[in-house]
C-alpha cells in the first residue's frame, strides 16, 4: 500500500508542473494496459487549476486512455500466447507483478465475454473495474476490435467528461464528493443502464 500511495502522490505532483497535460495523456495511456493508478485524480487536480480547460483536458485524457487500450489489446493479441497456445513470459510477468491480473480472473473474464462482450468493455471503462485487465484480455481472446473501440471511446469519454464537467460546474466543493462517491455512482449507473437494455430485450 505504501508503494501505491507513493505512486499516487507522484501522479498528483504533475498538476503543479507545466507538463501536467502531457503527464495526464501518458498516465491515461499507461493505466489502460499496466499502470495501477487511474488518471482521474490528476484530471481533477488539473481542472481545478484551470477550469476553462476542463473539456480539453477530458478529451486529452480520453484519447490517451483509448490509445492505451489499443496498446493493451495489442499486448493480448500479439504477445500473450506462444505458438503452443501457452502463456508467454510477458503474460506470466503480468500475472506476477501487475495488480489485478490473475490467471483465475483472466479465465473468468473469458466466460463473461461469451455473454456480454460490449458491456464488459463498457463497464470496465466507466467503473472502478481494472480497465487494463479488459483491454489485454480483449486482445488475448480476439474480441472484435471495432466493438472494443466503440465501447472504449463511449465509456472512457463518458467517465472523464463527467468528472471534468462536475469540476467545471461546481469547482473545489465537488472534489470531496467525487473522491468519496464517484466509484459507487458509476457502478450504480452502469447496473441501471445494462438492466434497462436487458429489460428491453425481454419486453420486446
Amino acid at each position: 500500500m505504501k508503494i501505491i500511495r507513493k505512486l499516487y502522490d507522484w501522479v498528483l505532483h504533475w498538476a503543479d508542473t507545466k507538463y501536467g497535460a502531457v503527464a495526464l495523456f501518458l498516465l491515461a495511456f499507461a493505466e489502460s494496459s499496466f499502470f495501477p493508478i487511474p488518471p482521474d485524480a490528476l484530471l481533477i487536480a488539473l481542472v481545478l487549476g484551470a477550469r476553462t480547460k476542463a473539456f480539453r483536458l477530458a478529451a486529452n485524457c480520453t484519447i490517451g486512455s483509448v490509445a492505451g487500450a489499443v496498446a493493451g489489446y495489442g499486448i493480448g493479441h500479439f504477445l500473450w500466447w506462444t505458438p503452443a497456445n501457452e502463456f508467454t513470459a510477458l503474460a506470466l510477468f503480468f500475472f506476477k507483478h501487475i495488480p489485478s491480473f490473475t490467471q483465475e480472473g483472466f479465465y473468468a473474464v473469458q466466460k463473461l465475454y461469451e455473454q456480454y462482450d460490449f458491456w464488459i468493455v463498457f463497464t470496465a471503462g466507466f467503473t472502478p473495474i481494472p480497465y487494463k485487465v479488459i483491454t489485454v484480455t480483449s486482445g488475448a481472446f480476439d474480441i472484435s476490435m471495432t466493438m472494443f473501440l466503440i465501447a472504449s471511446v463511449i465509456s472512457r469519454g463518458a467517465r472523464f467528461f463527467l468528472v471534468a464537467a462536475l469540476i467545471w460546474k461546481f469547482g473545489p466543493q465537488i472534489k470531496s464528493f467525487i473522491d468519496r462517491y464517484f466509484n459507487l455512482l458509476a457502478i450504480v449507473f452502469t447496473v441501471l443502464l445494462i438492466g434497462g437494455f436487458v429489460a428491453l430485450k425481454y419486453l420486446f
